[in-house]
């Protein structure tokens, strides 16, 4: 084994992220890949502090404890691609676990490897179809939003026998939480919310030293065909403080389901049409919004380093915001109202993965807890949704058990309702609960605390 789990050398810089070379040609040679991936590999063994985060780690270090030698020369390599397909690029062995990351010499990034050795998967034309399909979320949205289509869809999805019929044809897993599809967008409901926000009250940009006071909604795949209530929320909690909302013209997927995917090909091209409507927004004086955590990610982190000398990307990084970043800077500046008609109770809440590594605190608590009355209990664990991952019959099970604790302090607690800023891991959560009753978003709730 190599150096171990030695200390920090006494380290106290934050820390940093290199830029992916995914354009160079020696991003993609295989032997090179192998070789970083048991250097990394050796040093977690001899750390093993994220063995708790995800299924990874448990994959690597079973295997490496099976073998005679109890170190990593004795693993066959073809456990390293199931390393590699357990790890759905949460951030949080980076972020909150790892102490090895730059500007540590050791110079761990796991989360950027395990991309890498995706887009070599991806690049050697080794997906699956599921996963190629899965992972077209603006495709499929809108395919199976068309109406009748969605009518069909959605009532394929919610029998036993269609969900049968989807396990053997693409491993999709009979019990996992598929999203209904919906033929009005979310990007039709936000506009007539807009339309009725701006006939009952004045809406004034007013700028603060952080924001801008008008926003463009970046409305997302998730929010445009599943989840379409979102944006409306997302647009009346806005209008009601006083926030001109406008609907980004055409979007494009984020990216970040073709990310995790290694097809960064693909994420390129979506960059190519969403960046430049982005900063024409910008530059008329726009900030930019959206209500999916991993999309926010995807703009803020991903992109900037995938395309670090892109001036447009760097400007939309500085300019996306969470809805709840957004508010509470707001509040920061004396701007948003408090004028609750009534209590939430007590708010059983989990923040994301991708909501917790864009390290900008727990904006959706502190606001929900400005309404009277109101209790939030916060859960920051995995719900183990992360994607796609939770839908495939292979990770089906090994995504419930990451997932438990947090099914399990929701259960307990007990509380008037629950709620995640991720949809997907709110209906995760569901999944494992006795009884009926569904996740609420935390915008929801808001606008449910406002009477709106």
């Amino acid at each position: 084994m190599t150096n171990g789990a030695g200390p920090r050398e006494g380290s106290l810089e934050a820390p940093t992220r290199h830029p992916i070379d995914w354009q160079n040609p020696a991003f993609y040679d295989e032997a090179a890949l192998e070789k970083e991936l048991e250097r990394v590999f050796d040093i977690c063994h001899g750390c093993r502090r994220c063995f708790a985060l995800c299924n990874a780690f448990p994959t690597l270090f079973d295997a490496i404890d099976a073998t005679d030698s109890g170190e990593l020369e004795g693993v066959d390599k073809r456990v390293f691609q199931d390393v590699v397909d357990h790890c759905y690029l949460c951030d949080m062995c980076f972020l909150t676990k790892c102490p090895y990351v730059p500007p540590h010499p050791f110079n761990i990034d796991f989360p950027h490897l395990m991309l890498r050795a995706k887009a070599v998967k991806a690049k050697k034309g080794g997906t699956r179809f599921r996963d190629r399909l899965l992972t077209s979320t603006g495709t499929v949205g809108a395919l199976a939003g068309i109406p009748v289509v969605a009518e069909v869809v959605n009532a394929v999805n919610g029998t036993k026998a269609g969900r049968a019929v989807l396990e053997k044809t693409l491993g999709v897993d009979r019990t996992a939480p598929l999203p209904k599809y919906h033929s009005r967008t979310g990007r039709a409901r936000a506009r007539a919310q807009m339309a009725r926000s701006a006939r009952n009250g004045t809406l004034t940009a007013t700028p603060t030293e952080s924001t801008r006071g008008k926003v463009a909604l970046f409305v997302t795949c998730y929010g445009n065909r599943n989840e379409t209530a979102l944006p409306e929320d997302l647009v009346a909690v806005f209008a009601h403080n006083g926030i001109p909302v406008t609907v980004v013209g055409s979007e494009k997927c984020c990216g970040m389901p073709k990310l995790e995917l290694g097809d960064l090909e693909t994420v390129a091209r979506y960059k190519e049409a969403n960046i430049p409507q982005l900063k024409a927004l910008i530059d008329a004086g726009h900030d930019i919004v959206a209500p999916i955590p991993s999309c926010v990610l995807m703009f803020k982190q991903e992109l900037p380093l995938m395309f670090p000398d892109d001036a447009a990307v760097k400007a939309v990084a500085e300019a996306m915001f969470d809805p709840f970043e957004y508010l509470m800077l707001r509040h920061k500046a004396g701007l948003l109202r408090t004028d609750f008609k009534g209590s939430l109770g007590k708010v059983s809440y989990h923040v994301p993965c991708h909501l917790r590594v864009q390290n900008i605190g727990l904006k959706t608590r502190d606001l929900l807890r400005l309404v009277p009355g109101t209790t939030v209990d916060v859960i920051e664990r995995c719900s183990g949704h992360n994607g796609t991952y939770a839908v495939k019959k292979e990770y089906r099970a090994a995504s419930m058990k990451i997932g438990k604790p947090v099914i399990d302090r929701v259960a307990a607690a007990a509380a008037d309702h629950y709620s995640s800023d991720c949809p997907m891991a709110g209906h995760q959560i569901a999944s494992g609960l006795d009884g009926a009753r569904e996740p609420e978003h935390p915008l929801r709730l808001l606008r449910t605390a406002y009477g709106l």
